[in-house]
């Protein structure tokens, strides 16, 4: 896939016949495409993605099928979006979160005042 290739190009059809016919060049494709993806996000993400992919391609890898994969991830996703410390909590609470960070200690704060005589 080249890099001016976009989402509104998928075709699922397209896909999942390469998929079925030949595994192999379906996934040099997928790797391909996320690759992609990850060159184009801007550098202060690049990392993040990297990561995340990297834990998705590990619980493919140990998951006893395509489906348990699939659910195992999609159940990562969720515990990420409606879990304790998920995207939804920060969205409803932002100004319990905004808090915390502000009482959260830091260090001690030193003072460069300058030394007066006579104080």
């Amino acid at each position: 896939m080249d890099k001016e290739s976009n989402i509104s190009d998928f075709d699922f059809d397209v896909w999942s016949q390469m998929a079925q016919q030949d595994p192999e060049k379906f996934e040099a494709m997928r790797q391909q495409l996320i690759n992609d993806l990850i060159a184009q996000a801007p550098l202060h993400l690049k990392q993040r993605m990297t990561g995340l992919q990297w834990q998705v391609d590990q619980v493919r890898k140990q998951a006893s099928n395509p489906m348990a994969a699939c659910l195992q991830i999609s159940q990562r996703m969720w515990d990420n979006v409606v879990g304790e410390k998920g995207l939804l909590n920060a969205l409803q609470e932002p100004q319990e979160i905004l808090n915390a960070i502000k009482n959260e200690p830091t260090g001690k704060i030193l003072s460069f005042d300058r030394y007066k005589p006579g104080k």
